[in-house]
């Protein structure tokens, strides 16, 4: 079964990451998603739902002991990484409006993709965090900019500077949350809110959507360069390692700035 799949309700597509329950992401995936949010525009959808299938999101990418986001390539996760944020782009940039249904956990790189969205409709379970300064290296998925850009330069700074989790309730007073939904109804209320931006007129949406996003796709990758700059100088921290080690081993890390 693809972990990626794509179905139509209408004029909405469904992509669907299906990776349960922690949905991490690597290269394959993200260019799965990218790819069906591709075909879905040349298919006549005129918005998007990004869901998941069960428990979580998406709590990023899995950790190789490098701080690598993409464990398969370790022996240069300067090349792992950069491979990953290529794919971001390519979400970054789809030519429909997304709405992503967020349930469980959306950690790290899995904010980031929640970020690459224009909407985001949130739930009881639902929890936003930005947990790399917990880990000991520097933000990525161009967080650096989308989550200034979604929630205003304070918050944004309180979320990475701190790792701060942030609940349905707290990311709707933010921001972070354009609809909150009952558990279980993520998804439901996503697909409405996507529906309503179907039924609007698909030129002037999309025309719109490029004026107000001009900004930010603009800075993307400029963002993702800098941020990778600065992840592959930090996972040769002793920080860093202390981080990753302990998050993998559930526990709270002792910090010793070097």
């Amino acid at each position: 079964m693809s972990r990626v799949t794509l179905t139509h309700d209408g004029r909405v597509a469904l992509v669907e990451l299906r990776d349960p329950p922690a949905n991490f992401f690597d290269r394959d995936k993200l260019a799965a998603i990218a790819d069906a949010g591709e075909q879905a525009s040349a298919e006549g959808a005129r918005a998007i739902v990004l869901a998941s299938e069960g428990k979580h999101f998406c709590a990023g990418a899995s950790l190789a002991p490098t701080g690598s986001v993409d464990g398969d390539s370790a022996s240069d996760p300067r090349a792992a990484a950069a491979a990953v944020y290529e794919q971001a782009v390519r979400i970054f940039r789809l030519d429909l409006p997304v709405v992503a249904a967020v349930q469980g956990a959306a950690v790290g790189g899995g904010l980031g993709l929640a970020c690459a969205a224009d909407f985001r409709v949130a739930g009881p379970t639902t929890r936003f965090e930005a947990n790399f300064a917990r880990l000991g290296f520097h933000c990525g998925f161009a967080l650096s900019v989308s989550l200034p850009r979604i929630v205003g330069e304070s918050a944004a700074a309180r979320m990475l500077l701190t790792g701060l989790r942030v609940n349905a309730e707290e990311a709707l007073a933010i921001g972070l949350a354009d609809r909150l939904a009952d558990a279980g109804e993520e998804r439901t209320v996503a697909l409405a809110l996507a529906a309503d931006l179907a039924a609007a007129a698909p030129l002037a949406v999309q025309s719109m959507r490029r004026t107000l996003r001009a900004g930010l796709l603009s800075g993307i990758e400029a963002a993702l360069e800098h941020e990778l700059d600065e992840q592959e100088r930090l996972w040769q921290t002793e920080d860093a390692a202390l981080g990753i080690t302990a998050s993998l081993e559930r526990r709270a890390p002792v910090f010793l700035g070097r």
